[in-house]
């Protein structure tokens, strides 16, 4: 399993709202939702490296 490494997020209130309703909608936590995100704007820019034998998408 890869290591997450913490960090912090600043966003406006309407912004958070909105992803907090975001990720109910889609049954995630609201962390989970933005490691969602950011996946795959990773995978659309082809910046996200190709997952091996060892790794698959969702530990990446």
């Amino acid at each position: 399993m890869s290591k997450k490494k913490p960090f912090a997020l600043r966003l406006d209130e309407s912004m958070m709202k909105a992803l907090e309703k975001w990720a109910a909608d889609e049954f995630r936590s609201t962390n989970g939702q933005l490691e969602w995100i950011i996946r795959e704007a990773l995978k659309k820019s082809g910046r996200l490296p190709k997952a091996g034998p060892e790794r698959d998408e969702e530990t990446i």
